[in-house]
Parts: structure tokens; sequence; C-alpha cells
């Protein structure tokens, strides 16, 4: 069955990058996208377990998380990075999983004003701050995204000359973008049979707590000394360590530098949770976090963050790092 997924998988993507030659780029870019809907649409179906998140929101630390989890119970073997069915494919006892973005199954299913195709999933919904995600996006788009898919997704052309605030506010990619997901979500979570959001945040002040929530959500046995030790495994020191030795190499590139000279390129990039602040003004950071709080639904907590609020974010910092 998984051959067969992949060959189909092969000749559809070749037939159609051979008929986009020859159509204008907008249905070209249409065409794509619907084959990239279609092949989530056949990930979809097949499972009962979305993890869905915004670009950027620390679903990389969360796969490695459970990753790990899961090759501690199963005796799975090591290096490897969870995919859709990889790990159900060893063991049918770790279920196959819908990682999505949410960026392509919709131009496949024609729901893209409503989450109607989760209604009846188990989805796991992990969100971060917008404005560590923008600034996130920023070092994403500039040093480890392919051109091809910048264009894709509307993101500035490669090589642009763009700072770091004008594309954080950018409409296409930065917050107004990102508060706009986010509210789609919040406005049909009570349509949603089965939920569990997740704050990025709240992993990081507690790890073992959040990823006990997430593997008894996902239906696995919970096992205190697993939950640590993935923990461990996980953190920031380690996991920057891993990236440099290619630890993950057989999962290919999601864990891997692309610019070994340059920090800034690594997934694994910075340690600190409310960063955002560090590369704006206070002018501009005041601007940002007043786009946030008055037009993000406040389901999220993520208002706006003043005095003690952000010293607090600040404390968390210093206690851990953070994965992009």
């Amino acid at each position: 069955m998984h051959i067969v997924f992949m060959i189909r998988k092969r000749l559809i993507r070749y037939s159609v990058k051979a008929i986009s030659v020859f159509l204008p780029q907008e249905k070209a870019l249409a065409l794509e996208r619907w084959r990239r809907g279609r092949e989530e649409f056949l990930k979809y179906k097949r499972t009962d377990y979305v993890v869905a998140s915004h670009g950027k929101s620390g679903r990389t630390w969360l796969r490695i998380l459970l990753s790990r989890y899961y090759q501690l119970t199963y005796a799975l073997p090591e290096r490897i990075i969870m995919g859709f069915d990889n790990f159900h494919r060893m063991n049918s006892a770790v279920p196959a999983i819908f990682w999505t973005h949410d960026n392509y199954l919709k131009n496949y299913t024609g729901n893209r004003d409503s989450k109607r195709d989760y209604y009846d999933k188990k989805v796991v919904l992990l969100v971060r701050r917008p404005q560590d995600v923008a600034v996130s996006q920023f070092f994403q788009w500039k040093h480890r995204m392919r051109p091809d898919k910048m264009v894709m997704n509307r993101y500035p052309p490669h090589g642009s000359e763009i700072s770091m605030y004008d594309f954080v506010m950018d409409p296409n990619v930065g917050l107004p973008r990102i508060v706009e997901v986010l509210n789609l979500w919040a406005s049909e979570r009570p349509k949603l049979k089965n939920l569990l959001m997740v704050r990025y945040e709240d992993m990081r002040e507690n790890p073992v707590e959040q990823l006990e929530r997430v593997v008894d959500f996902l239906g696995a046995p919970v096992t205190q000394e697993h939950l640590e030790d993935a923990v461990e495994f996980a953190s920031v020191e380690n996991l920057r360590k891993l990236e440099r030795q290619d630890y993950f190499w057989r999962s290919g590139s999601r864990l891997t530098p692309k610019d070994r000279s340059n920090p800034d390129s690594y997934k694994v990039r910075r340690a600190k949770v409310g960063g955002y602040r560090d590369y704006f003004d206070d002018q501009q950071v005041a601007q940002m976090d007043e786009l946030v709080s008055s037009t993000l639904s406040p389901i999220f907590d993520y208002g706006k963050e003043t005095g003690d609020s952000a010293a607090e974010a600040e404390g968390q910092a210093a206690s851990g790092g953070s994965m992009r």
C-alpha cells in the first residue's frame, strides 16, 4: 500500500510539473496547490489524528518529543523523526498522524473558510505567540525556504531587501495573516468534537506536563520515566548538538542547517521565549503588541504584554530554550 501510494504521488507530481509549463503562473500555482492538497487528503483520510499548527509554532520540537517517547515506549529505531505513518508501519500501536500547517488541504476539499475537514478528527492544535511566530517566519524565509515555496505562499521573492519589521507587518505572511489563521480556528472551535489546544509557551514552562497531555490524547500509555527522558532528549542544547551532527539525516532536511557557519540558518535557532522584542524598537514592539491584542481571539491568552507579564516571559526564557 505504501509503495503504491508513493508511486502514484510521484507520477502525479511529475504530471503537474509537465502541465504547468504551459500554464500562466497563477493557474500553475493553483494546480500545484491542488496537487499538494490531494497528497494531504490521502493522508488525512487514513487517520483519525491530526497535529495542526501555523508554521514556526514549535511543531518540529513536538514531533521530536513524540518521536522519542514512542521510540522508548515501543522499542523503535532511533535517529529518525515521526512522519505520517513511518512509526505506525513499524508498530501499529503508534497512530498515523496527519501533521499539517493547513496550507493545502482546503485547496483540494474546497473548505477554505471553515475547519470542516477536522470536525470529526482528534486534533492537537499547537499555537504560539504570533509575534514570535512572525519573527521566526522571517528567518525561515531568509535562510531556509526554497524559492518555489516563497512564490507558492506569497512570500517576498527570494533575495528581496525587506526589513524584518516590514516582513512581520506584511498582510500576506506576517502578523495580520497569522492572526487571521488563528482566529478561524477560534471561531470553529465549538464544532471540533475532539480538540486539544497546546500553547508553545506552556510547553516551555512545563514540558513534561504538556507532553503528557498530548501523549494521553493520542491514546498512548503514559510513563513518567519516558516523558522525562523525551523532554531531556529534546532540550535545546541537545538538539543543537544533534543538528550539528546530522543525527536525524535519515529523516531528510527537517533538522539540518542550511549554512553551518550561520546560526540563523539552523532549525534550532534561539533559546528565548518572547524573543521578538530583541529585534525592534519600543514603538515597533508596541505596534505589534497592539495589533495582536486588539484583533486576536482571547481564547489563546496572548493579550498585550506589559510590566510583570513581560518580565515573566523573560524569566521563562532564562530557564530554557525554544525551537522555531
